[in-house]
């Protein structure tokens, strides 16, 4: 059976200056697999690649046996894939309502009330504000948002970039407990986070990426045990 997703020999430049360098890995159907790296190592541009936000100079991004180099990203959406971008993006002139359709804006089926519930039930504080603009939520709420947002789409996999960035360590460790919850759900995660520690506990197996190259890779178990990345990630001698 092929991977739900799988990159192969994937370039990405900026200009003259390639930010990934012919990177492979791949994603299975109910897995959490984590990027993870030093700011700079290619991580968000690997995301927005996947998503159609950028185009690669060479290689291929295959999606449930799609070929995903070349299809708008609003298409890509549709196929299943849903991205929770660094920076959380919300609109915060809009209520927390109106952000989380957003997320639904190519469906057109029946399910969608019943899909804006199961976000409220994942977050219950964006029911209790679900009139409230969006702009006025903490950090936290707003990733919680935005998560919710992405949701709405349905995805088969759900690309997050940096959840936890800027969070307070109790708020971090609520929304690390949500990757896990939605894994349970059925949702296959792709995980870029700051924080390696927390991301690789709850990875199938993660990358370690490093100016835009793959150095390393293992289950999650393996990394967080692998004396180089405790050295250069987990803060450890």
């Amino acid at each position: 059976m092929s991977a739900m997703l799988e990159v192969k020999d994937l370039v990405v430049s900026y200009g003259k200056i390639k930010a990934v360098k012919g990177i492979s890995f791949s994603v299975e159907q109910g897995e959490v697999v984590t990027l993870i790296g030093t700011n700079g190592a290619g991580k968000t541009t690997t995301l927005r690649t996947i998503s159609g936000l950028l185009r690669p100079s060479s290689g291929s991004i295959m999606f449930d046996g799609r070929d995903l180099t070349k299809v708008p990203a609003h298409e890509i959406v549709q196929l299943g894939l849903a991205h929770s971008p660094e920076g959380r993006r919300i609109f915060p002139k809009m209520t927390v309502e109106e952000n989380l359709m957003l997320g639904a804006f190519a469906r057109h089926d029946k399910g969608i009330r019943d899909d804006l519930a199961a976000a409220f039930e994942l977050f219950p504080i964006l029911k209790e504000r679900r009139s409230q603009p969006a702009g006025t939520f903490s950090g936290g709420e707003q990733q919680m948002l935005a998560m919710g947002r992405a949701m709405m789409s349905r995805p088969k996999m759900l690309m997050l970039d940096e959840p936890s960035m800027g969070l307070s360590p109790i708020m971090m460790k609520r929304i690390m407990t949500t990757v896990t919850t939605l894994q349970e759900q059925g949702t296959t995660i792709l995980l870029v986070e700051q924080n390696a520690q927390a991301a690789l506990k709850r990875a199938t197996k993660g990358y370690v990426l490093e100016v835009g190259s793959i150095v390393l890779s293992g289950s999650g178990r393996e990394l967080l045990d692998s004396d180089d990345v405790r050295k250069a990630y987990l803060g450890e001698d």
